[in-house]
């Protein structure tokens, strides 16, 4: 009984075979016909590439032709609390403005009272035939102090009564020519160097090692007033110009009252604008105050940087009043 159904079986599914294989070999049959008729590829690649050509040209002038959108300039002060500030522009506060609500984030987000206060100063290093001001370093005495740290200065001196006024004021390291080879060797390290004079010519191997922090009278760290030198730099804040015209450094504490802040944000601005002659325009272009905690916020520089005219109207009124004043007659 297996074989006459295994029969009916294959007489049923028949008909489909038949179907399958001569429609394939008819294709089969077909192909090489397809392939003659066919025309050689070059004459195809080369249409293709002027038509990209083509579309190229028609996609540029699509995009010469398209109207520029025209960006709307960005209104001044909102008039609501809630605003979308890329519509607005940045607002700007006066220093005292600025501290106060500083002092305000403080007590809104209950964070510590005796966090830093910082500022970031973008200049204007450009001067006249394309020159520039090259980054520079310095270090500035404050006003109000708002740390206890102190730095560490080593004296050169082969003066022996330099020597002990340098101890007597706080002096981490003194000596003269043998202290060279211990920094050479990196068996010393300090936080700033001074010198006197006398002794410069035999410091020339330390040079290189120790670079901006060489002793110079441009940079204060070279003279004869050892207590004044080891002031400056035991105490005083260095800051430096970062990539090409940025200074970040903090000023103060957020809890010192506002005048003591302020005093020391002028300090170190007017000590920044030393390294640019007046005449060229103003050297600091943007100022942004801010804690350890708080957004920054962008300060009006009016009243805060020195300014050319009022110095010439000075010394020229001083100088009229110098020429009327009539010398008295003698009898």
């Amino acid at each position: 009984m297996a074989a006459p159904a295994g029969r009916c079986l294959w007489r049923a599914l028949a008909p489909r075979r038949g179907w399958v294989f001569p429609g394939l070999d008819q294709r089969l049959a077909a192909a090489p016909a397809l392939v003659s008729v066919a025309p050689p590829a070059r004459p195809y690649a080369a249409a293709a590439k002027t038509a990209k050509k083509g579309s190229r040209k028609t996609k540029q002038e699509e995009t010469k032709k398209k109207k520029v959108t025209r960006r709307w300039p960005l209104m001044s002060k909102p008039v609501d609390d809630v605003y979308l500030t890329w519509y607005y522009e940045r607002p700007s506060y006066d220093v005292e403005e600025a501290v106060g609500m500083l002092k305000k984030f403080q007590e809104l987000d209950f964070t510590n009272p005796k966090q830093y206060v910082y500022i970031n100063v973008f200049l204007d290093m450009a001067l006249q035939k394309k020159k520039k001001v090259d980054p520079f370093a310095s270090t500035v005495l404050l006003p109000y102090r708002f740390t206890d740290e102190m730095n560490k200065v080593l004296v050169f001196t082969e003066n022996e009564q330099e020597a002990e006024i340098a101890r007597e004021n706080g002096a981490a390291v003194v000596g003269g020519v043998e202290l060279i080879k211990w920094i050479l060797e990196d068996e010393i390290q300090v936080d700033f160097y001074v010198a006197v004079p006398a002794i410069m010519p035999k410091l020339i191997p330390l040079r290189s090692k120790l670079k901006r922090k060489y002793p110079s009278t441009k940079k204060n760290s070279l003279g004869h007033d050892i207590p004044k030198m080891l002031q400056l730099f035991r105490e005083g804040l260095e800051y430096m110009v970062e990539g090409e015209r940025l200074i970040k450094t903090r000023i103060a504490r957020l809890d010192m009252p506002t005048e003591q802040i302020v005093a020391n944000l002028k300090t170190v601005i007017h000590d920044i604008c030393t390294f640019k002659p007046l005449t060229y325009g103003p050297f600091v272009q943007k100022l942004v105050i801010r804690s350890s905690t708080s957004e920054g916020l962008l300060l009006n520089l009016d009243g805060l940087l020195p300014q050319v005219e009022k110095e010439e109207e000075e010394k020229n009124a001083e100088d009229d009043e110098e020429k009327h004043v009539q010398e008295p007659v003698s009898t």
